[in-house]
């Protein structure tokens, strides 16, 4: 019989290559003088951390939720098709199991919605959806710039989602509910519009993300935990700025939507909500998620500060050196971003082991 708990350890560990060869290929692409394993793994930043990391993370973390076998399939599909792209085999094939995993990820979270209907999976499965558009221009070879937009997707809407399941709790204004519904449909209007009109879908996406960032300012609990102490405050402290760096990603979508290409206003654009907004979703929830997945618990210590004031600020040297034509600037905000990473790992890691 298959032990589910050294699957899910299998699992971690595909999820952790990935997102280790991501920093290694995203500090190549800073210009960091590093060996290359193969000549496809700068290029290929983006998928081993959307797909490779955060896929198979969050496809394992409702794995474990549903407590099914079959749906670890979208995680392991997640976790092979990055590595088969750090083995040097074709990128169709990598971009064909990623597609497979979002497909199943839809098969999941329709599942869940099936077991307890609530709007949190509605907007979990349409996070799921943008998932699978994303890697499905991945597989037609488009541009990373056109599939990108529908990656943020498959990340803003999956975490927006979990929020709203985890702040269910709280009492909310009836037009709370239509506002996020509102912003939710914009934003993938604006992700629909750019297939054919791509400056013009970048910028309706961005005002969608500016009013999800204020939406959450608003109306997520973090806004009364952050009043409390120990691991509720931290919780509170990271949500709360990566939802500024959420509004920070949509003010920079509409001004700077011509530049969605490449370039530092690029690199600011994406950052802003995969280091800014994403990663600071993962800081704070790694000490209930992670207890979740391995039954190891993790707890809380005043040093997880340390990564995440290192990150943002980091990301403040990196954003403010794009937008002025710094390389210096941006090289070092980059650097600094990845030690945090290094340094959330080791932090986690320290806290397990004494905790142990």
């Amino acid at each position: 019989m298959l032990n589910r708990f050294k699957f899910r350890f299998l699992l971690l560990g595909l999820g952790a290559a990935s997102l280790l060869a991501g920093l290694w290929a995203g500090a190549a692409r800073l210009g960091l003088d590093l060996p290359a394993f193969n000549q496809e793994l700068s290029s290929n930043h983006g998928p081993m951390m959307v797909v490779g990391f955060l896929g198979t993370l969050i496809a394992l973390e409702r794995a474990v939720a549903l407590d099914r076998l079959w749906p670890y399939g979208a995680a392991l599909l997640a976790g092979i098709s990055v590595l088969t792209v750090l083995l040097g085999f074709p990128p169709e094939l990598g971009a064909a199991l990623a597609l497979g995993a979002s497909c199943f990820s839809i098969l999941v979270f329709v599942s869940l919605y099936r077991i307890a209907p609530a709007a949190h999976f509605i907007v979990m499965i349409l996070s799921a959806i943008a998932w699978a558009v994303g890697n499905g221009l991945w597989l037609a070879a488009q541009p990373f710039n056109v599939a990108a937009p529908w990656w943020v997707g498959f990340l803003v809407l999956m975490i927006a989602g979990e929020r709203l399941q985890l702040s269910r709790v709280m009492q909310r204004p009836a037009h709370a509910t239509w506002l996020l519904s509102a912003s939710v449909a914009v934003f993938l209007i604006g992700l629909a519009i750019s297939l054919a009109a791509f400056d013009a879908g970048i910028r309706i996406a961005g005002a969608a993300l500016l009013a999800l960032a204020l939406w959450l300012f608003r109306y997520d609990i973090a806004g009364r935990t952050v009043r409390e102490h120990g691991l509720p405050r931290y919780m509170a402290v990271c949500l709360l700025s990566g939802y500024f760096w959420l509004a920070a990603a949509g003010m920079l979508w509409i001004i700077f939507a011509d530049d969605f290409v490449a370039g530092p206003k690029y690199d600011a654009m994406l950052h802003t909500i995969f280091l800014g907004f994403v990663f600071s979703m993962i800081f704070a929830h790694a000490p209930v998620i992670f207890p979740s997945i391995t039954g190891i618990a993790l707890p809380f210590r005043r040093s997880f500060y340390l990564h995440l004031v290192l990150l943002h600020g980091a990301l403040l040297l990196r954003v403010g050196g794009d937008l002025a034509l710094s390389t210096a600037a941006q090289q070092w905000g980059g650097v600094g971003n990845i030690a945090a990473v290094l340094l959330f790992l080791f932090n986690n890691l320290r806290s397990v082991m004494t905790a142990r």
